[in-house]
């Protein structure tokens, strides 16, 4: 198998996360939007494009090499790069894109695979007056939104006792409250919580032992499988069989936690290197496990979704994707227990979002694949739409605002989608220009009717609003 990986930092899902930015009505503050899950709540865009696709506002190049997408807030456009021999946290102008800041945050990360070392994955997040990333070697850090200034920072490795993954960090933080919630992965530290004021400690997330210290491991499976593999041993440490190559040791994946409320408790969910898991708000303590959405190379990047009471996360290179019930038990814990799982959603790290009960997102890893839509409360295939030609369906990364799905292929085609549970309904596509070599990894953005597509060194700001 060739690890031809994705670095995007990936794991946030959706309803009931914070994201304290007193954003613009239609502003994408954070990592997969407003509210983590990929949905923007815009209203009034296009729902068909025409024939060349919507027309280009602006673009702009000299930004340096990086897998980021950007986030958008209070008239900028935040992001991250690799620039030379220094990583740098930028904006630049939501109306023109003119630079208006590029600030260090330390040495460019180059250890690990080469897949994904020309930047960063990280997306800022932007809180109010204040603006947080996390750096491919561990660093996060709280800048000030209008100049750049550091306000204070912290290293994963070095304050924490994290490892560096095989791919590097590439986690976005979440902004909760008073809190920056992040992950080292270190065995004293899998996650923590920072005032977001002065990076100080608020507390630590230890996890030991078995799935079943937890009280709420979901690994031994006994859903109904819709497509997907049996169960196996719920186990907090061994992932799918060994130490996992992607995660490189590390507790930490490739993803980004994501706020929940669930029967009165606030939860940070988290997709590590060996499983799910969701921890209490108040002080970290571990609360559940389910580990059978994660691969045994330790390679887990997409955000999960939480509905209704229900978590699904899924991940490429062997494994799939599962849906775990989160109930109380008899002690007052939580515990997750599995709907089903599917290897028809193997999602390497384009995301997914559930629509009116329908999940979209790319089923393929390293091989390809492409554009699928389950049932998202039984697992049932609805549609598998397969590359036919001109151009196809294949493996992208994917969002939706104003009634209408926004996928990106790997190979840079854009395309408007309409959501649909019975078939594949295009409404417009198009190819972005001066595509560079590297896989089109960042994740489209819509935010104040522009939709924003990042290649690298350049990112194309694109008018999507009806007149």
């Amino acid at each position: 198998m060739k690890y031809r990986k994705a670095l995007v930092v990936s794991l946030l899902f959706g309803a009931a996360s914070v994201v304290a930015a007193a954003p613009g009505a239609f502003d994408w503050p954070q990592w997969q939007g407003p509210d983590r899950n990929s949905v923007s709540k815009e209203t009034g865009l296009l729902k068909e494009w025409p024939k060349d696709g919507p027309p280009l506002a602006w673009r702009v190049k000299g930004l340096g090499g990086g897998y980021g997408a950007p986030a958008v807030a209070g008239g900028r456009v935040y992001g991250m790069s690799t620039r030379g021999d220094e990583q740098v946290v930028w904006a630049v102008a939501e109306a023109d894109g003119k630079e208006q800041w590029a600030v260090p945050l330390g040495p460019a990360v180059r250890a690990g695979m080469r897949q994904g070392v020309e930047g960063p994955g990280c997306t800022p997040t932007v809180d109010g007056d204040r603006l947080y990333v996390v750096g491919a070697g561990g660093d996060v850090a709280c800048l000030q939104a209008g100049e750049g200034k550091v306000v204070w920072r912290r290293n994963f490795v070095t304050d924490f006792g994290g490892r560096l993954p095989t791919w590097r960090f590439n986690e976005s933080p979440l902004v909760d409250g008073d809190k920056v919630i992040v992950t080292p992965g270190g065995p004293e530290a899998m996650l923590v919580a920072l005032d977001k004021q002065t990076g100080k400690d608020v507390w630590k997330t230890k996890v030991t032992g078995g799935a079943e210290a937890a009280g709420g491991g979901a690994g031994a499976g006994g859903g109904a499988g819709a497509g997907g593999g049996g169960g196996r041993p719920g186990r907090f440490g061994g992932g799918r069989g060994g130490r996992g190559f992607g995660g490189g040791g590390s507790g930490a994946a490739y993803s980004s936690a994501i706020a929940i409320d669930f029967e009165g408790q606030r939860q940070y969910v988290q997709f590590t290197s060996k499983a799910l898991i969701g921890v209490s708000a108040a002080d970290g303590k571990l609360l559940w496990t389910y580990d059978k959405p994660a691969n045994r190379m330790g390679i887990n990047c997409s955000t999960p979704l939480y509905f209704d009471g229900h978590v699904f996360a899924a991940s490429a290179y062997g494994a799939g994707g599962g849906l775990a019930k989160l109930s109380k038990d008899d002690k007052g814990g939580v515990k997750a227990e599995e709907v089903y799982f599917t290897n028809k959603m193997q999602n390497h790290h384009g995301g997914m979002v559930v629509v009116d009960g329908c999940l979209y997102g790319a089923n393929g890893g390293n091989e390809g694949g492409n554009l699928v839509c389950l049932d998202a409360k039984t697992g049932k295939v609805l549609w598998d739409e397969r590359d036919r030609g001109r151009g196809g369906v294949s493996k992208g990364s994917i969002a939706l605002a104003d009634g209408r799905l926004y996928y990106r292929t790997e190979g840079g085609t854009v395309l408007l989608i309409e959501p649909s549970t019975k078939a594949y309904a295009e409404r417009g596509r198009f190819e972005q220009p001066d595509r560079t070599p590297q896989p089109a990894w960042a994740h489209p953005v819509i935010a104040n009717g522009k939709l924003y597509i990042r290649d690298q060194d350049a990112l194309f700001c694109y008018d999507v609003k009806a007149r």
